[in-house]
């Protein structure tokens, strides 16, 4: 294909895909935006609290009923059945783990008995946006970071914070109430949310219109059979990083828009919300940092609220149940919660190879860099940082392998029920299970040294 034709092909994708789905994104969030932005406002002008949290809440179901219309009923019923359970064990001393078992349940409940899987799976992440928030405010109350129940129309706020309810992410409630306190409006704050949205848009667009051509229009590689399978599944990972990439920064945007994801040292405000970190997870050092990279914040809430609570079981026990608690949170999703508990096995054989190598070599090969006063001998020679590439390339072969079911191209209605087992074994059958025998593979090879 001669440049000239390969311009007229991108010109045509550029009309056809980029020029319409900027389109539709723009639609479909501006209602959103807009209520962002009249929450920040509420918050600036003062007022008395109850007032803030009832705007808050009242923003939050009005972007719910956007989205979901009719069955915001039932994020609605999650956020008011979260704080009945805490105004019941108000004297209780572990209200964490209850409410957690109460979720989970009212979560399988109605997705196996009470609505259809097509309408849970598009309020899923919304239902998982409350659940967390619900469940670390619990454990919070365990801990006496936060002194006493809130009032149901601040609890009610916080679950359904209009910059966090559709998109996510999980946002503390010190975060919340930093937010509702109204920080004086600035160019930075604006600045950085629009830096958010606009990244959010390019994010879509190459989720949409690139990726998934990536090898046919723009980088053109031929190869076998075999070579074909990996450079299509290296194209649907793209594709859905992307599409994950986007979801992160516009929910960035619509946070910070709403006045919440800043810090504040010594009387100057940061508006510096991170949410997903794309570099760590295309250029990673080690699937570990994928993990973190991917989500900050929940990564940031498994970590604090289930990671250090099952720490007693061991180190191996409790990166699974973090990953099984991730899994569940998703809803009932054999493709991944598949995909997560390989994710778990990975990562952990991962760091304890890596580690084990660290202490046999002397070298700065751990999963996550090294202090600059760290012990080891050998830190920035050649074969350290061939060692190092070579990890970082494997965490891609694995990516690739593990985001290869999320098929953009396949069956609408059955992207909206979430894949069936079937197809999962079969993606990763077309692939030979090769993630799975590296992995096997890695962890003999731990055993033997």
């Amino acid at each position: 294909m001669d440049v000239s034709s390969r311009l007229a092909l991108w010109r045509e994708l550029a009309e056809t895909c980029g020029l319409v789905t900027v389109q539709q994104s723009l639609q479909q969030v501006w209602g959103l935006l807009l209520l962002c932005l009249v929450c920040r406002l509420c918050f600036r002008l003062g007022g008395v609290s109850a007032v803030k949290h009832g705007a808050s809440l009242l923003a939050g179901l009005c972007s719910l009923a956007l989205f979901f219309r009719s069955s915001t009923l039932w994020v609605l019923l999650l956020a008011l059945l979260c704080y009945l359970v805490l105004l019941l064990t108000r004297h209780a001393g572990s209200r964490g783990p209850f409410l957690s078992v109460v979720i989970l349940a009212y979560l399988l409940v109605g997705e196996l008995h009470l609505v259809d899987m097509a309408t849970w799976h598009k309020i899923r992440g919304s239902q998982m946006v409350v659940a967390m928030k619900a469940i670390s405010l619990a454990f919070d109350l365990d801990r006496g970071a936060v002194a006493t129940l809130p009032s149901p129309a601040e609890f009610l706020g916080y679950v359904l914070f209009v910059g966090s309810v559709v998109f996510g992410p999980w946002t503390s409630f010190s975060s919340y109430r930093g937010a509702v306190e109204g920080r004086a409006l600035s160019w930075a704050w604006l600045r950085s949310s629009s830096l958010c949205l606009l990244r959010s848009q390019v994010c879509l667009l190459v989720s949409t219109c690139i990726a998934p051509f990536l090898f046919q229009l723009f980088i053109p590689i031929q190869g076998s059979a075999v070579t074909q399978r990996w450079l299509l599944a290296y194209e649907t990972a793209l594709s859905f990083h992307f599409s994950n990439y986007f979801v992160g920064h516009l929910s960035e945007g619509s946070s910070m828009l709403a006045g919440a994801g800043f810090t504040e040292q010594k009387g100057a405000v940061s508006w510096d919300l991170s949410v997903v970190k794309p570099l760590g997870v295309e250029m990673p050092r080690s699937m570990v940092l994928v993990v973190t990279s991917w989500n900050v914040p929940m990564s940031q809430w498994l970590k604090t609220y289930v990671f250090k609570n099952a720490v007693k079981l061991g180190t191996f026990p409790a990166i699974l149940v973090t990953y099984t608690a991730s899994a569940l949170l998703h809803g009932l999703s054999f493709h991944l919660g598949a995909v997560l508990l390989s994710l778990g096995l990975i990562t952990y054989v991962e760091q304890v190879l890596r580690k084990k190598l660290a202490s046999i070599l002397g070298a700065c090969v751990l999963s996550r860099p090294c202090p600059a006063d760290c012990s080891h001998r050998h830190k920035k020679e050649y074969w350290v940082r061939m060692l190092n590439l070579g990890f970082s390339f494997l965490a891609i072969f694995h990516l690739t392998y593990l985001g290869s079911m999320f098929d953009p191209a396949d069956d609408e209605q059955e992207a909206e029920r979430g894949y069936a087992a079937g197809h999962t074994i079969h993606r990763w059958s077309e692939l030979s299970w090769a993630s799975h025998w590296v992995l096997l593979a890695s962890w003999i090879f731990y055993r033997l040294i």
